[in-house]
């Protein structure tokens, strides 16, 4: 495959550059890929995250995947800049893993391996040793290959937060704890909301001359945000912040192929945020050719994802909401962020 450099992507890729042919309108659909998480309530959540019951259900939607989607769900583009190649693996309906190689020394870590027969394809394929698993919270489609893949290869290790029962974990990791993988380095950010251990992963791109680049897992996707099942609207608010504290040029790599729905959802709210029209249109011309959506850049998402946008008064107007007197800003914000929730709950129910 070849392999896509971030200057072209920006200029190709960027929000303005796609659209629908002329003539043609969009009309969105909430059609979309099976959540597994969408029907959820305290009992079944328990029994997914809890139980063998969800591992159950893992191995179902792994089958069922492998049989709709035998080339995977979308078409991505691996990037490439000097030294290390992020190849995106499409799993289950709408997952993501994602390869990551240090190419001077063929030594690869996997971010999320949802399906092991499809990440150790693509490490056959590219010839690289597999050194590390880093999983970003304890979710089967998270997390479901971490066995297979440590059988096959040994010396592999898994990190991850101790605070989440994450499958074959072997190195707990700290908040803002580093690790090396060839010349590769990761730092783990303790971001918990959606499980209590939840964490995301920063690849530092100084070195090869790239922007930092951010594995978000369930935290932060194109235009939406993961369920905070395990945490409250200021926990999740927080962790938020976390990431946005990046840096606008960091590049963003979400655990699941939500952009569709997600920019359509936060079209409801602001009807006239340009920045929003352009990459909603984007976006379906990506999707209706199978095309991965990512990455995208925080800063880009800071034009556009309403869970980001608690501090404008654009959105806090739409929803309705004003700030009371003598009312903490941050509280304010997680009060914002939770009516956004709700909402998408509500339009994802539908």
């Amino acid at each position: 495959q070849s392999c896509h450099r971030p200057a072209g992507q920006r200029a190709s890729q960027g929000p303005g550059s796609g659209g629908l042919p002329e003539g043609v309108e969009y009309i969105p659909t909430r059609k979309k890929g099976k959540n597994p998480m969408k029907p959820v309530g305290v009992a079944w959540y328990s029994l997914y995250a809890r139980t063998r019951l969800g591992y159950l259900f893992y191995l179902r939607q792994v089958k069922k995947a492998r049989e709709r989607y035998p080339h995977g769900h979308s078409v991505p583009q691996p990037y490439c800049f000097p030294g290390v190649k992020i190849l995106p693996i499409p799993v289950l309906s709408n997952n993501y893993s994602y390869l990551v190689i240090d190419t001077g020394s063929s030594q690869a870590a996997v971010i999320d391996p949802s399906d092991p027969l499809a990440v150790q394809a693509a490490i056959e394929e590219e010839g690289v040793m597999l050194d590390a698993i880093f999983c970003t919270h304890k979710h089967w489609d998270h997390s479901g290959g971490n066995e297979t893949l440590c059988q096959k290869h040994s010396s592999c290790r898994v990190y991850g937060s101790a605070l989440d029962a994450i499958p074959q974990l072997t190195n707990p990791l700290a908040d803002r704890e580093k690790v090396s993988v060839g010349c590769l380095t990761f730092e783990a950010l303790a971001t918990p909301g959606h499980t209590v251990g939840h964490m995301v992963y920063v690849l530092d791109g100084a070195p090869f001359g790239s922007p930092p680049c951010l594995f978000s897992g369930d935290l932060l996707f194109l235009a939406g945000c993961g369920r905070p099942f395990e945490g409250s609207p200021e926990t999740m608010l927080a962790s938020l912040d976390v990431a946005t504290g990046l840096g606008e040029d960091t590049l963003l790599w979400p655990g699941h192929e939500y952009a569709l729905e997600c920019l359509t959802f936060a079209s409801l709210l602001e009807l006239d945020n340009s920045a929003l029209e352009q990459k909603l249109q984007w976006a379906v011309q990506q999707r209706q050719e199978k095309r991965s959506t990512c990455p995208s850049t925080l800063g880009e998402e800071l034009t556009y994802n309403p869970f980001l946008r608690t501090h404008r008064p654009e959105l806090q107007e739409a929803l309705g909401l004003w700030q009371g007197a003598g009312e903490d800003p941050d509280a304010f914000r997680a009060r914002v962020l939770k009516e956004v929730r709700r909402r998408k709950d509500l339009y994802q129910a539908t």
